[in-house]
């Protein structure tokens, strides 16, 4: 299970260190002491539901120029650096998008995109898939990222994560109140330490069916990805080409915090771990390439 998003990691991160510090200032007391509030729980969870994912989304871009060593192109140093400036220029001009900052890493073969939004956007592609891509399948491969960023792919899944970060909070706090009132027998008022261990113990349990949810949603946008590029290219034969590549060389795997974005990540899992894999296997994405019932039209 390498290729977990990092993002749901980062904001369910969030979510219990808030947690925490809810339990801390005495917030978790007010919102049981007569009773559980539900309203109030709700409004609670929909804050520190969406707090989290919003948070991830603001500090995804710095995060992942860090967590790989990404060198923004500011100056090209050579042609290499100039041409994959231009062509991601080219790209977000075709699909009328602010451009984007471009960078380049050192690591196996990879690429991804990530930022808060699509006018705040980073490009980023290994010096692995410089090497091992010919041009024409490197800039497919940007094209699959500049289709990310069209799709707004960011913002969707903050706004999902966002929802079952809400229902998590919302659901184990409920559970934890019926399992503590059970426990002490509905004696006194306010909550036990039983209700603290339930609620953790739950906001795992619903935290990993959530993520299950984002992981479909997180395949599912790589089609769309992979689509949208042989749209903006005109033409599907260098996007099944670029995968056909990546199932041919060494890979790169990307940090937890940015794995979801990144072109590779098709591994051949089956059964249960397939619904935590953020990429579909690179068979299927081809398939689907060569599948598309409807002509091929740029973007």
């Amino acid at each position: 299970m390498k290729r977990v998003l990092l993002f749901v990691l980062t904001n369910l991160a969030v979510i219990f260190v808030l947690s925490i510090v809810t339990s801390l200032l005495g917030v978790e007391h007010w919102l049981t002491e007569n009773g559980i509030d539900y309203y109030s729980l709700l409004v609670f969870a929909a804050v520190f539901g969406f707090g989290g994912a919003f948070i991830s989304l603001l500090v995804s871009k710095p995060v992942a120029k860090w967590s790989v060593g990404a060198k923004v192109i500011t100056s090209p140093r050579n042609q290499e650096e100039q041409w994959v400036l231009d062509t991601v220029n080219k790209l977000a001009d075709r699909v009328n998008l602010p451009r984007p900052e471009v960078a380049i890493y050192e690591g196996d073969a990879n690429a991804f995109a990530t930022g808060a939004s699509k006018s705040n956007s980073l490009v980023a592609v290994s010096t692995g898939l410089l090497r091992n891509m010919t041009r024409d399948e490197v800039e497919a491969v940007l094209g699959h990222e500049i289709a990310h960023i069209k799709n707004g792919d960011m913002v969707t899944l903050t706004l999902i994560q966002g929802v079952l970060n809400t229902f998590v909070i919302f659901a184990a706090r409920v559970v934890g109140f019926i399992v503590d009132n059970a426990i002490r027998r509905g004696e006194g008022s306010g909550t036990g330490i039983g209700y603290m261990f339930t609620v953790i113990i739950f906001q795992i349990l619903f935290g990993i069916l959530a993520s299950i949810i984002v992981m479909y949603f997180s395949r599912q946008r790589e089609f769309r990805a992979d689509s949208g590029a042989s749209d903006l290219l005109g033409s599907n034969k260098s996007m099944i080409a670029a995968l056909q590549r990546l199932g041919s060389i060494k890979d790169g795997e990307l940090p937890k915090a940015i794995a979801a974005f990144g072109i590779a990540g098709g591994s051949k899992p089956g059964g249960f771990r397939k619904l935590f894999m953020s990429h579909p296997p690179l068979e299927e994405r081809i398939e689907a390439l060569r599948n598309a019932n409807s002509p091929v039209k740029k973007i």
